[in-house]
C-alpha cells in the first residue's frame, strides 16, 4: 500500500479545503509556542492556579501572586485582577514562550520586576505572571534588598506552585474514500483529537478530507495507526 505525505501547497485556492486547514493552524498562536524550548518539544510546564506567597522583611509586606498567562492581553487583566491601590508598589513579569515584560512600578530601576523575571526563568515554569505587592513599612531595603526581597518571594511563590505538563497541538488533515470514514473516525476518537472537520467539497469522487488537531508525540503514531488500518491509499497534509 502506497501512502503519500505532502506539504499542504497554499496555492491551489480552488480546493475550500486548504483554506480549512490553514485556518486550523492558525490556533496555534505565536505566543502559545515562541519559547525556543517549547518549539524544540513542543510542550511546557505551567501552574495548575493561581498562588499567593507572603512574607515579611524588614517590616515591609510582600505579596507575591502567581498566576497563568497566555499573552500580553490576558497578563495585563490578570494584573488588573491582583493588584492593590492601596499597596506602595505593584510590581511584576510575566513569560510567554520568549515574550516576557517586566515593571518595577516606582521601585528603583532593576530592582523588582528583572529579580521577578529571573525568579520565572529559573523556574522553568512557562506562561505564567508573578505580581509582588510591597506595602512599604518604614525602612529602605536598598538596592541589592530589594533584588533579594522581590525575587525571593517571587521564587518561593513559584516553588508552592502546583504545575501541569501541557503539550502542543498540531493540525493535520487526511484525504480519504467516503467507505472508510467510520474506520478513520474510530482511530481519530482513540487519539483524542480534536477540532476535527470534515469537507466533501475536495475536487475528487467519492473523497472526503477530515482536519484535526493531535498532540504533537502522538501524530506520527496516529498516521502509522491509520495506514495499518485503512486498506486504500490515503494522503496526509501537515502543516
Amino acid at each position: 500500500m502506497h501512502v503519500a505525505t505532502t506539504t499542504i501547497p497554499s496555492y491551489h485556492r480552488h480546493h475550500r479545503i486548504y483554506a480549512s486547514l490553514f485556518a486550523i493552524a492558525k490556533l496555534k498562536t505565536s505566543t502559545m509556542a515562541s519559547s525556543s524550548s517549547s518549539n524544540n518539544s513542543g510542550e511546557f510546564t505551567t501552574i495548575k492556579e493561581r498562588v499567593t506567597f507572603q512574607k515579611d522583611i524588614k517590616k515591609s509586606k510582600f505579596i507575591a501572586i502567581a498566576g497563568s498567562v497566555s499573552d500580553d492581553k490576558s497578563a495585563m487583566s490578570f494584573l488588573s485582577q491582583v493588584r492593590d491601590p492601596k499597596a506602595t508598589h505593584n510590581c511584576w513579569a510575566y513569560k510567554v514562550g520568549d515574550q516576557y515584560r517586566s515593571n518595577d512600578d516606582g521601585e528603583p530601576s532593576g530592582t523588582a520586576g528583572k529579580p521577578i523575571y529571573s525568579a520565572i526563568s529559573t523556574s522553568g515554569i512557562d506562561r505564567v505572571m508573578v505580581v509582588v505587592i510591597r506595602h512599604f513599612g518604614g525602612i529602605k531595603l536598598g538596592a541589592g534588598g530589594l533584588v533579594r526581597a522581590y525575587g525571593g518571594v517571587a521564587s518561593e511563590c513559584l516553588k508552592n506552585a502546583p504545575t501541569c505538563l501541557v503539550k502542543t497541538k498540531v493540525p493535520m488533515g487526511v484525504e480519504v474514500p467516503f467507505d472508510l470514514l467510520g474506520v478513520l473516525y474510530h482511530q481519530l476518537q482513540s487519539f483524542n483529537v480534536e477540532d476535527m472537520k470534515q469537507d466533501y467539497d475536495t475536487g475528487k469522487d467519492d473523497i472526503s478530507m477530515v482536519t484535526f488537531k493531535v498532540e504533537f508525540d502522538q501524530a506520527e503514531k496516529l498516521e502509522d495507526t491509520l495506514k495499518a488500518n485503512c486498506s486504500r491509499d490515503l494522503k496526509f497534509y501537515k502543516h
